[in-house]
């Protein structure tokens, strides 16, 4: 396998030492498919020319020169060479200046990663020096390097057995965020409850990075129906999901099918925690539809007791039979309006 070329080449330099070093890109673009356009009657490709903008004539490369418009149709030309004299040193020398805690570091700024190896086989002992104590300190080391012909800030930190380079973006670069989170409240009240919910979601999907586990399912996709068309069939395009981003939906009853969904069950956390709310809502109108049941139901038991008791006696009295036959229904009826209160 033949090494990959180098980006750049220069020196690390820390005070008074310095070393080479080679820095080589750590990414490498996505495989993507590519697309052509091309005439459909001829079947050739279409090519772009650069041509100058009054008569769109193709102007040849050598003619082609850098320069600033000051005016409409005015510039003042510019050669590589005074651009690569404009930043000599840093074009081949990157200047630790600064030390910091990556935590310091908002990921927004982070744009390319290097690899940093060595140059020559002398200077491993400065190379692995500078990678261990910035290993102990827990730092990240700050300075300038210019890479085609744009001059980024260098944060440089331990990487495996080896050294990264990131470039970072400067401060105008990125777009303040405030703006676009105008509408976003900071002292919006959230429901414990909800919370709760989606922290337990968060636990229940929570697991290492693996970065094979994600795939290119467009590429994918594109590639299939390329391979179908090549085979005279007709593609066989999957339905897309349905878009309910514009409905409007009930939080709570959305996470709690989400963990159901993700395997929580309704026996777990979740489900417990989000049948509080439920329950809370619900209990005083529940507890005053029971007390209502209750009373009609021992009033109507009171009243069929009543009934029983007359009805006992009257019979008793028609038919000569002893006032025991009105004590027992008494009696009796007297126990159904006690289970009744008891109830």
């Amino acid at each position: 396998m033949s090494t990959p070329r180098a980006y750049w080449t220069g020196h690390i330099r820390l005070s008074l030492v310095s070393f080479p070093v080679r820095l080589f890109a750590a990414t490498s673009p996505a495989r993507t498919i590519q697309l052509h356009q091309y005439d459909k009657n001829t079947g050739q490709r279409i090519r772009y020319q650069k041509v100058s903008e009054k008569d769109e004539d193709p102007v040849e490369s050598d003619d082609i020169v850098k320069g600033y418009e000051y005016e409409k149709g005015r510039y003042v030309a510019i050669e590589d060479e005074e651009i690569d004299k404009l930043k000599a040193e840093s074009n081949h020398v990157i200047e630790l200046t600064q030390f910091t805690d990556a935590a310091d570091i908002d990921p927004i700024y982070y744009d390319r990663p290097y690899y940093i190896a060595p140059d020559e086989d002398g200077v491993q002992d400065a190379y692995v020096t500078i990678r261990e104590a910035l290993r102990k300190a827990k730092k990240v080391a700050l300075g300038r390097i210019v890479i085609a012909n744009k001059e980024r800030i260098a944060a440089i930190k331990p990487c495996g057995d080896g050294l990264m380079l990131e470039t970072l973006r400067y401060a105008q670069e990125v777009r303040d965020a405030k703006k676009f989170f105008d509408e976003v409240k900071d002292d919006a009240e959230i429901d414990d409850e909800q919370l709760e919910l989606a922290q337990l979601l968060i636990e229940k999907k929570s697991k290492p990075f693996d970065p094979k586990a994600f795939h290119d399912t467009y590429q994918q996709g594109l590639m299939e129906i390329i391979k179908a068309k090549m085979a005279g069939k007709e593609p066989q395009a999957e339905e897309a999901p349905d878009d309910d981003g514009g409905n409007v939906i009930d939080i709570m009853d959305a996470l709690r099918k989400s963990l159901e969904q993700s395997g929580g069950g309704s026996d777990s956390k979740a489900g417990k925690s989000g049948s509080r709310r439920s329950t809370k809502a619900s209990g005083t109108k529940a507890s005053s539809s029971k007390s209502s049941s209750s009373a009609k139901s021992a009033k109507s038991s009171a009243g069929s007791s009543k009934s029983a008791s007359k009805s006992a006696s009257k019979s008793s009295s028609s038919s000569g039979g002893s006032k025991s036959t009105a004590k027992a229904g008494a009696k009796k009826s007297g126990g159904r309006s006690k289970s009744s209160k008891a109830a």
